[in-house]
This record gives structure tokens, sequence and C-alpha cells, in this order.
């Protein structure tokens, strides 16, 4: 997952039981086939190199609680731990807010949601028969990512796209970012996709 152009698409597949998505760069070319193990009771995500699944450059994996938080570290196909994403738990009762951590455990950046009702009108208008086919075009969430000391400074932006059943994302980089951390970022945003879709 090298070398590629933003924007990035995340792209649901709505005919399988399980939370399987595909992430695509600006060219086109599948940068990752993202697979969530099922039946689970902790989180276990494949990242594989592409959709035929030839080959696992990247897992993500529950590691444990902290401050009411789940955390789930990144390691690489060596099994070298590269980061991990935390969600903080009271804080994203509201608002999604996550914090992604370094290979070193410092805390580097923020994922935070950007409006919280838009969440809330999702779920509101998701209840009522014919109507929830439409809410995928009309309330569609955005996320936010800042840098530790610097959170009016958006350098990615991660945006549920107009779509029925909210299967399409868009990750858009409104600022260079450091070849490393922008394949942290992608894994951190991945996780929280599939945890915020799951919440609704």
């Amino acid at each position: 997952m090298k070398d590629f152009k933003f924007p990035i698409k995340f792209n649901f597949k709505i005919s399988t039981l399980s939370n399987d998505f595909t992430a695509k760069d600006a060219d086109g070319n599948t940068i990752a086939y993202v697979k969530q193990k099922m039946f689970k009771m902790k989180e276990d995500i494949l990242i594989y190199d592409n959709e035929q699944k030839s080959n696992v450059n990247f897992r993500i994996q529950a590691d444990k609680w902290i401050d009411f938080s789940a955390a789930y570290k990144f390691t690489d196909k060596d099994g070298n731990e590269i980061g991990k994403v935390a969600r903080k738990g009271w804080a994203s009762i509201w608002k999604a807010e996550y914090e992604l951590v370094d290979q070193h455990q410092n805390l580097q950046y923020h994922i935070r949601e950007e409006n919280g009702w838009v969440k809330v009108l999702d779920s509101l208008f998701g209840e009522i028969p014919v109507l929830n086919m439409f809410t995928g075009y009309f309330f569609n969430p955005s996320y936010k990512v800042t840098k530790l000391g610097n959170e009016d400074e958006i350098l990615v932006r991660l945006k549920k796209m107009p779509s029925f059943f909210g299967r399409e994302f868009e990750v858009s980089a409104l600022k260079e970012l450091d070849a490393d951390d922008d394949q942290r970022i992608i894994l951190g945003l991945m996780m929280m996709i599939l945890l915020e879709r799951r919440r609704g």
C-alpha cells in the first residue's frame, strides 16, 4: 500500500454478510482489499494487496482497553507493529473521536467527526420506511484528521459519498504527508469506518 494517489475511494460490498471493502486510488488501482473476520470476539481485520486476496500486507487487531476505549494495533506482513488507533469512549458518544498512535506509542493524529447532527439525522430518518432508502443521498458524515498540537489544520478528510446503503467513502489529502504517516492514517481510517458503519 505504497505510492498511491489521493483521493482514495472505499467501496463496500453489499452482496455479502461480511463487512468487506475495496480501496482504490485516484488512478483506479486497487491498493487494498479489506476483510473483516466474522464471528470473532475481538476485531480481526486483514488487509490484502488485491481483490484476489493474494497476499496479506497488514493486519488490524483489537489490542486492549485504554480509558474505556478500544485500541486496534496495525502490524505489517512480518508481524511488526507500525501503530494503532484508539476510539475515545465517552467522547465518541456524540461525535466520533479517535487517536492515531505511531510505532513508538506516541500520539500523532486526531480523527474527529465534523458534524454530529448529520449522523443523528441519518439514524432517525433511517428508521422511516421508504425514506430510509434515500438517507444515503442526503446525510453524509465527514471526518477530519489533524496533527497533535495543530487542531485547526485539516490534513486528511474522509467523507461518506451520496449512495444507496452508505457504501462509498472518499479519502482526500488536503496537505502533503510523510510516506510512513499516510499509510498509518489510511489504516486508521479503514478501522474507524468499519466501526462507524456498525454503529449506524
